[in-house]
């Protein structure tokens, strides 16, 4: 063969190798930004699980702890400011569930040492959004909604 036949050869190898590596780099990045998204609810709802845990269902501040705990899973503080933690992250996807609301489940459980309240803070609902359309095209959709994240807490008594 003639030298000048095999002329762009090279450069054709070269994209047939490079465009499923590329492809293997934006899955891990899509991988990790997910990671990174459902550990922000992860720890947005330990935050409001440990708010509620410091006060009492006798309190007369509990009814707006209950909003604060709110604020704090979406916001990341108790007065809903700023910009949500994660974008389409609103508090109609947080539930508390506390000794008030779930008595049967939350309230007075028995021990090794006596009783405790438990506070359960739940946030469902929440659709991470893809880059690039990566996701739509290995799954089919362009969003991917997370399982529910429950988390559990002691309460003081």
């Amino acid at each position: 063969m003639t030298r000048t036949r095999q002329r762009g050869a090279p450069a054709v190898e070269l994209v047939l190798l490079m465009l499923p590596l590329l492809l293997i780099l934006a899955g891990v990045a899509e991988f990790g930004r997910a990671m990174v998204y459902y550990d922000t609810l992860v720890k947005g709802a330990r935050d409001a699980a440990r708010l509620m845990s410091t006060q009492t269902p006798t309190d007369p501040s509990y009814p707006a702890l209950l909003t604060s705990a709110s604020c704090t899973a979406v916001y990341g503080n108790t007065a809903c400011t700023g910009q949500p933690l994660l974008p389409g992250l609103n508090t109609g996807m947080v539930t508390i569930c506390d000794p008030a609301t779930c008595a049967a489940t939350n309230a007075a459980q028995p021990t090794g040492t006596g009783a405790a309240n438990l506070v359960t803070v739940t946030v469902t609902g929440y659709v991470f959004p893809s880059m690039g359309g990566f996701l739509a095209a290995l799954t089919g959709t362009s969003a991917l909604q997370f399982a529910p994240i429950h988390v559990t807490m002691r309460q003081v008594l």
